[in-house]
């Protein structure tokens, strides 16, 4: 969870107390916010802002990608061994309901994912359901490689980028996921509890997991919502969660994306790639694995922990102020623009005192 710009910080409280004065909240106000994320979402990841839907989390848009991709009995659905849970639930229980194969790709001793879900598709294939790093180590999966091959075999393609996308370049136009999610909360500098879906052209006709009153064609007139319509809003609008245009959340999030662009994508991995690059030479120097910088995002890096490291190892450290994650079987460690090589210097500090 990244810390919050005081800029965007400003934007919510100064929203918070629009709440205080509910008559100044116009019916323009439930859609220009609602459209203006669209628009920035869409440039920051190189789309179009008619595939872009407003959600409340990444597994809200993996349900809704679950419950509008076609998979029948006997064919594969792969994900990554270890993948993150909110892309792991949906597929098992989709696997469960149509008799369709769970296909769980191992991980790689070589950290080459890429080679390994290729390795994982065939014509049998319905659904690649993978990230664009591997939330344990940011191992990274080329999507540009992953997506030509899906659709050569006719699967779907559905991305949780909620561990790279902000710090990490992504491109829609030439990835082409069937749907794409994120929460804001992580690279994205936003508020917890929103996020942002990009579908594909081929499933914007889709069924929504809610029937929403705003989701529907000619809801800016208040007057006549009660001539009820079975047409939607164009493109992906009629995904958008109910009770989307939320009046704090949407302007922090936008503040946040704004700030991203302004910095720009490809300069924040620059920054970042810099200080993992720092990590790794020192954890090889001092005879620890790390996920090489080729086979990894510029933002995040593993640090293989061994049998004898403590249980409670991120509490030690965070003891003493310094701040890391550990999961699966490494210690992961995701700097951000405020981190220097300072701070490198002491995350090997104390974790000479903790590790045998």
């Amino acid at each position: 969870m990244s810390p919050q710009l005081r800029s965007v910080r400003e934007v919510g409280e100064r929203a918070v107390g629009r709440k205080s004065r509910p008559w100044e909240i116009t019916p323009a106000d439930f859609f220009e916010d609602s459209e203006g994320a669209r628009a920035l979402f869409a440039e920051i990841i190189h789309g179009d802002a008619e595939g872009v839907a407003i959600i409340p989390s990444a597994s809200y848009g993996l349900a809704t990608a679950a419950a509008n991709v076609p998979v029948a009995g006997g064919e594969g659905i792969v994900v990554l061994e270890e993948q993150f849970p909110s892309n792991v639930y949906p597929w098992r229980d989709l696997a469960k309901r149509t008799g369709a194969r769970l296909v769980t790709v191992p991980r790689p001793g070589d950290h080459d994912w890429t080679a390994a879900v290729l390795d994982g598709m065939d014509a049998r294939c319905a659904v690649v359901a993978v990230p664009n790093c591997h939330w344990t180590d940011g191992s990274r999966l080329d999507l540009s490689r992953v997506g030509e091959r899906a659709r050569e075999v006719g699967a779907a393609l559905v991305v949780d980028a909620t561990q790279s996308l902000g710090a990490h370049p992504l491109d829609v136009s030439e990835v082409k996921p069937d749907f794409l999610v994120t929460a804001a909360y992580k690279w994205m500098l936003g508020p917890y509890s929103l996020g942002f879906m990009h579908v594909g052209e081929g499933y914007r006709e889709g069924v929504p997991l809610e029937q929403t009153w705003l989701g529907r064609e000619g809801s800016e007139d208040f007057a006549s919502l009660v001539e009820y319509r079975d047409a939607y809003a164009p493109g992906a609008r009629r995904y958008d969660v109910g009770e989307r245009s939320n009046f704090v959340r949407l302007p922090m999030a936008m503040e946040a994306m704004r700030r991203i662009l302004e910095w720009g994508v490809a300069n924040v991995a620059e920054g970042l790639t810099r200080l993992t690059g720092l990590i790794e030479e020192e954890a090889v120097r001092r005879g620890m694995r790390a996920i090489p910088a080729e086979r990894r995002v510029g933002h995040m890096i593993g640090l293989g922990l061994d049998p004898g490291a403590p249980g409670d190892l991120a509490a030690r450290l965070a003891a003493e102020g310094v701040y890391v994650s550990v999961r699966g079987r490494s210690l992961r460690v995701s700097p951000h623009l405020y981190n220097t090589e300072r701070d490198v210097e002491r995350l090997f500090d104390v974790l000479a005192r903790h590790l045998p």
